[in-house]
């Protein structure tokens, strides 16, 4: 009786061969994901840093518009401070017959320390009829996260606009 092998030496053998991947393709696998992460974690860091400036630019632009209302709709003025150093602000109020100004609750952050900046300590005042007025710092203040910078004015009818 004479035995015909085909092509392959041994059945045990193809089972090992079909079994898994070779080193060569695991370590052109991990080049390419190695490479592809190179390009994609500064594109996504940038990213973040530009969601957390537009954050921050939100807070900002949101508290001054809310602390405006309350001073149109409780009849009294109200003032709005942010501060760099902290990157937060604090909303106050002069209720009748006070003669200062007194703080509303705690500060409130805008950021993270480190996720931006912001240029200077600036104070609003906002007055019954809707009128503002600065009372620290100087219009537009800016806030930035190394690579965008924003600014930020508020008219004296109290309209708040943001420039790139």
């Amino acid at each position: 009786m004479k035995l015909h092998f085909e092509t392959c030496d041994h059945p045990a053998r193809l089972q090992r061969e079909e079994a898994g991947f070779s080193l060569i393709e695991t370590l052109v696998v991990l080049v390419i994901a190695t490479v592809l992460s190179a390009f994609a974690i500064p594109s996504f860091l940038n990213a973040m840093k530009t969601y957390r400036l537009s954050a921050a630019v939100s807070a900002a632009t949101g508290a001054i518009q809310s602390t405006r209302f309350q001073a149109i709709m409780r009849g009294y003025q109200y003032q709005l401070t942010l501060t760099p150093s902290t990157l937060s602000y604090q909303v106050y109020n002069k209720v009748p017959p006070a003669a200062g100004f007194t703080a509303v609750g705690s500060a409130v952050p805008i950021a993270r320390s480190g996720d931006v900046t912001l240029d200077q300590t600036i104070t609003l005042t906002f007055r019954s009829n809707g009128t503002v007025s600065v009372t620290t710092g100087t219009l537009p203040f800016t806030i930035t996260n190394g690579i965008v910078t924003k600014s930020i004015t508020v008219s004296g009818v109290g309209n708040v606009s943001v420039t790139p």
